[in-house]
């Protein structure tokens, strides 16, 4: 069955005027999953102008901080009754593994309830200015947030950016990748049964040029929070000067794996295939520059390959399949062009390299798990973004040459370091230059802490306090406490 796709608009599902329609694809067979609107400037703009209003009537932004923390709590709810639902959109629309589905649905819900937890604990300050004087700290919400969000974390990142701002208060609209919108459109079929009040949140389908070009521009937008990559990133900030509304970037990266001789070998190679293949390497903090000092380079790598080529690449419903497919024909294209410039520039691919078209995978798109060495700072396999299933080992002498080699970069995303010395290894990663790190692990962290990075991987932090604080303007009320003529003018 193919799901006819509507947007979400003043609390109801429509139509869009424009008859065309973007094709929805199973990555892993093709198949037409749905078909979703693609939303003309007219409609974003109708989007804006209802979340305006309903934020201008304090519909939402003048409830108490304990009445949306209810509301977001009964949004956390219906997604955990949805759980299985949501992960097998998520499964079916972007490739990934059952497992990695339903761990995104179970962190999804999970993001909810935090920031419904962090509504009821004490916000702002209180100064005593002088004897006379009080000042009072406060947050409030900004007003209209437009949020963008990638391909690869579909109903994460939606709700990484929708939890977040509607509990500071603000009206929202969302804008989802053009061809992964299934799990959007459920989680906002599912808010609509809560007592999030009509014309706060809208959804609204289309393409980047014409929906997200819009959000950008408008002046009644008063932030706009995009991840993605960065060519992008800054055309939006281009976009946003008109009226020099706030802008939250999460971009590329091209993250640097440290591992020292002294690295305990099995969980250090362990890691660093999760670190760049969960996800079929799709994701914007992997690990695809692995350093590896000079004396384990060789069992290091030995190892790893072995390893890399024992992964079980598949379809995401098989409970066999330890990587998924790829998100889209255009996307595998690119992956492979990027693996025979690698090979044109001389690195040395040791496995993978090539689409997979066999085991009843012919139709989707999958890639293997491909290994390069014998690379150099300047080729372009080690300096952009592959986005895709694809890393590159380096071989290091010391400290100084591993930080030199991991700082190389025009991104500051992630990094990790492995080492059993620990005052080495806080050595290190306080000296590279990224926004989420990590000492003898990858990838993993939580909801409580700040997600972001340095240079050109982006402006803002989501996650934490810190991602409240991003959809929050910051007031001084200043309060006398003897009014009194002041007689500046005698």
């Amino acid at each position: 069955m193919t799901l006819n796709l509507k947007l979400y608009i003043n609390g109801e599902w429509i139509e869009s005027n424009n008859p065309d329609k973007q094709d929805i694809l199973n990555p892993a067979n093709q198949q037409i999953i749905a078909k979703a609107p693609k939303a003309t400037k007219e409609e974003t703009e109708k989007a804006i102008h209802m979340a305006k209003t309903a934020f201008e009537s304090g519909v939402w932004s003048e409830r108490t901080p304990q009445e949306r923390a209810q509301t977001l709590l009964e949004i956390a709810e219906k997604m955990e009754e949805s759980m299985d639902e949501l992960a097998d959109l998520e499964m079916q629309n972007n490739g990934k593994t059952r497992r990695e589905a339903q761990a995104d649905a179970a962190e999804a819900a999970n993001t909810f309830r935090y920031y419904a937890g962090l509504l009821n604990h004490p916000n702002g300050q209180i100064y005593e200015a002088s004897q006379d004087m009080q000042t009072m700290i406060v947050k409030e919400p900004m007003g209209v947030a437009g949020l963008i969000v990638p391909w690869n974390f579909p109903l994460l990142m939606s709700v990484w950016k929708m939890a977040p701002a509607l509990a500071a208060g603000n009206s929202i609209i969302l804008k989802p990748a053009e061809i992964t919108p299934l799990t959007a459109v459920k989680v906002f079929e599912l808010m609509d049964q809560t007592s999030l009040p009509k014309g706060v949140a809208h959804l609204v389908m289309g393409s980047g040029a014409i929906v997200g070009q819009t959000i950008a521009e408008s002046d009644h937008v008063d932030i706009v929070s995009f991840t993605g990559s960065t060519g992008v990133g800054r055309q939006i900030m281009k976009a946003a000067t008109g009226n020099l509304k706030k802008v939250s970037l999460e971009l590329g990266g091209k993250s640097p794996n440290i591992i020292f001789d002294d690295a305990d070998l099995e969980t250090a190679v362990d890691y660093a295939l999760f670190g760049i293949f969960m996800g079929a390497g799709q994701v914007c903090s992997s690990g695809s520059r692995i350093l590896v000092q000079e004396g384990i380079y060789d069992k290091f790598v030995t190892t790893y390959v072995a390893r890399a080529k024992a992964i079980k690449v598949g379809p995401g419903n098989e409970e066999s399949s330890e990587v998924g497919a790829i998100v889209s024909k255009k996307h595998m294209e690119s992956i492979l062009e990027y693996i025979r410039i690698g090979k044109e520039e001389g690195a040395t691919l040791l496995c993978g390299g090539k689409r997979i078209e066999r085991d009843g995978m012919e139709k989707g798109f999958f890639i293997e798990p491909t290994v390069f060495t014998d690379v150099t700072s300047d080729m372009r396999i080690v300096r952009e973004e592959i986005f895709g299933p694809v890393v590159v080992i380096q071989k290091f002498k010391d400290e100084e040459e591993a930080i030199k080699l991991a700082n190389d970069t025009e991104f500051g995303l992630a990094g990790a370091v492995f080492s059993k010395d620990q005052h080495k290894a806080m050595r290190v990663i306080q000296k590279v230059r990224a926004g989420i790190t990590w000492v003898n692990t990858y990838h993993l962290t939580n909801v409580q802490a700040p997600w972001g990075g340095y240079k050109q991987s982006g402006i803002g932090r989501s996650l934490g306090t810190y991602g409240l604080d991003e959809y929050q303007e910051t007031k001084q009320i200043n309060i006398s406490l003897n009014p009194q003529p002041i007689q500046w003018f005698e």
